[in-house]
């Protein structure tokens, strides 16, 4: 069952009230939404952006099951990419919006039952889109790119620093045969890290994943991209909340907010909203969340 990270700080931050307006740019399987809908009724409405056809396709059918035709009409939802944000809400005529959120984080739907080896603990193929017709895969990576061109995206985009040596492990092995599989890279990356690495706290291909799938996602090109448009569309006194799950991703919120202008933005969070050990206990993918929320003054 997916379990929403932060989401009593979540509408803490965003303060949904009556007949306000809310976009989710990362709906997922949708329980901040769900949460939003409940504080923002009777005529409040939430725009839900999801970019993967296949999950989007689950929340239609979710919707379409939903008894209460007041509710399912506030639910508006969108298969696109937050970085088109203003185009979408132009194209959706979505007015006087009060906040929006970023949930940076992958869907357990992702992880568990999308078969595209987002997960370095099941046997799958090495997709890891978001999108099913962006050209790019994580196999093309890891098959085609140059040695040069791997360290460098599991240096930046990974923090890794075996870099180096996964990157010339991974050239060696498909001299003589296609790496296809999430099971073939974790085994070429346990090869490549000393043993003491692969015993620590975070698993020894945590970082190589990650690398590959912002890679493959242009995800951090997409935030720099959207955060400007967010901006722009909140009303005077609307809220931008975002979740962010790993040190690049918080540093672009961090800077965005930071170098926005103070008669602009208000930042609300000067240290990062962190979740409790209690909801880490039950739910432990949320240990590396990090919210951070401010409010548009003009």
């Amino acid at each position: 069952m997916h379990i929403p990270v932060l989401q009593k700080e979540v509408l803490k931050h965003l303060e949904p009230g009556p007949n306000q307006n809310f976009i989710d740019c990362t709906i997922g399987e949708g329980g901040h939404s769900a949460a939003i809908l409940e504080k923002n009724a009777p005529k409040g409405k939430v725009l839900g952006i999801e970019l993967d056809p296949e999950l989007y396709e689950k929340l239609q059918a979710a919707k379409l099951k939903v008894k209460n035709e007041k509710l399912k009409n506030r639910l508006i939802l969108v298969n696109d990419s937050f970085v088109n944000l203003k185009e979408i809400v132009r194209r959706e005529r979505f007015l006087a919006v009060s906040g929006i959120l970023f949930d940076l984080g992958m869907s357990s739907w992702h992880l568990e039952e999308s078969l595209r080896g987002f997960s370095f603990f099941k046997n799958e193929p090495l997709d890891m889109r978001y999108n099913p017709q962006n050209p790019l895969t994580a196999e093309k990576i890891v098959n085609y790119w140059s040695k040069s061109e791997m360290e460098k995206i599991l240096r930046e985009y990974g923090e890794e620093r075996f870099a180096k040596k996964i990157a010339e492990k991974i050239v060696e092995t498909r001299k003589s045969k296609q790496i296809r599989t999430t099971s073939q890279l974790v085994e070429i990356i346990k090869e490549s890290v000393p043993s003491r690495y692969q015993h620590q706290k975070i698993h020894f291909a945590t970082r190589t994943f990650q690398a590959l799938r912002i890679t493959v996602n242009d995800e951090l090109n997409n935030l720099e991209k959207a955060f400007p448009q967010a901006l722009e569309i909140l009303k005077p006194g609307g809220r931008l909340v975002v979740i962010a799950f790993h040190s690049l991703e918080d540093r672009i919120v961090k800077n965005f907010y930071r170098n926005s202008s103070p008669e602009k933005l208000k930042i609300l969070t000067k240290k990062p909203v962190r979740p409790s050990p209690e909801e880490i206990k039950i739910n432990p993918r949320a240990r590396s969340a990090k919210l951070r929320a401010a409010i548009k003054l003009s």
